[in-house]
């Protein structure tokens, strides 16, 4: 991975690593991914799960490498998660070989040392004991984001919307994985990402637009309903929340670049997510995707296809 520009891209080198794109786009997809008996997306239920783990004691550090090692390996397996092959007799070794291997095939432009940690935490999985999870888990999963707005020009909405918990835990993951190249604090940029608006816990979201529009009202709206959340947090862990809030004003610091990144990365994918779907053609589904895949049966498929003159 090349060495990160000195301020974000004021100096000589890149502002960001390009070989990560491809892996972004993929951990975004998480936001989408939903299955039968589980509420809400992976990545809304791994939004919560770090919350739980936060509150029930776990180091910061750890839920950080745990999450974000499991959100990569989530984005091959899907819910195929270690609950689920255990529920389906595996054993831990085979639980554990099975994670790795999702996580393998995803994670090789990563920082070489980041993956071997990361890889670590899937093959010796630690089990926490969760806190209550705070309300404002739940209210940011039920809070949509505003879509593309600006000021003066009408909103564009696209469906379905993500939900700021899908949102906040994406920059938190990619905000680890960038964490190397800006030479950043993960557990602080993962932190900063988790809390980054919990302000809209309670604040709907009207987007650049309404912001605007608050004028001198925004900042003391934003820290009321902020501290409304924090307060739901008992003092260790909301202090550490509040250390880490800390770099998000700017790009001044390893871990705000690396933070800023993460969160623009998101915010731009999230939206050619919709342009790749809408602009998604039969030959990219059955040349490339193989739709029709390799089996048995293919070639009576490809004649009732041939036959009925589709696609």
């Amino acid at each position: 991975m090349p060495a990160a520009a000195p301020a974000g891209g004021a100096g000589s080198g890149p502002a960001a690593p390009a070989e990560l794109r491809d892996l972004f786009v993929e951990v975004g997809d998480l936001k989408r991914v939903r299955s039968a008996g589980r509420d809400g997306s992976i990545a809304e239920r791994l939004f919560a799960q770090a919350w739980g783990a936060l509150t029930g004691g776990a180091a910061p550090e750890g839920v950080a490498l745990e999450l974000t090692a499991t959100a990569l390996a989530a984005t091959r397996l899907c819910d195929l998660d270690a609950a689920f092959l255990a529920a389906a007799g595996l054993s831990e070794d085979a639980v554990s070989g099975v994670l790795v291997d999702g996580f393998d095939g995803i994670s090789g432009a990563l920082d070489p040392s980041l993956r071997d940690r990361l890889r670590a935490r899937l093959r010796r999985r630690v089990e926490h004991r969760p806190g209550a999870v705070p309300g404002f888990v739940a209210a940011l999963a039920r809070q949509p984001r505003a879509g593309i707005t600006c000021p003066g020009r009408a909103r564009i909405l696209l469906e379905p919307p993500e939900n700021h918990a899908e949102h906040c835990l994406i920059v938190a993951v990619y905000g680890v994985v960038l964490s190397p190249f800006y030479r950043a604090d993960p557990t602080a940029v993962f932190l900063a990402a988790m809390a980054h608006h919990l302000h809209n816990a309670a604040m709907p979201d009207a987007g650049f637009t309404g912001e605007m529009l608050l004028g001198d009202h925004l900042g003391p709206v934003m820290a009321r309903t902020t501290r409304w959340a924090l307060d739901e947090l008992d003092a260790p862990l909301r202090e550490a929340v509040e250390r880490a809030r800390a770099v998000l004003p700017d790009a001044a610091t390893a871990e705000g670049r690396a933070f800023h990144a993460a969160d623009c990365i998101d915010r731009v994918l999230q939206i050619a997510q919709h342009l790749r779907a809408a602009s998604l053609t039969m030959t990219t589904v059955l040349d490339d995707m193989d739709l029709v895949h390799a089996g048995p049966v293919k070639g009576f498929h490809d004649r009732v296809l041939a036959d009925m003159r589709i696609p």
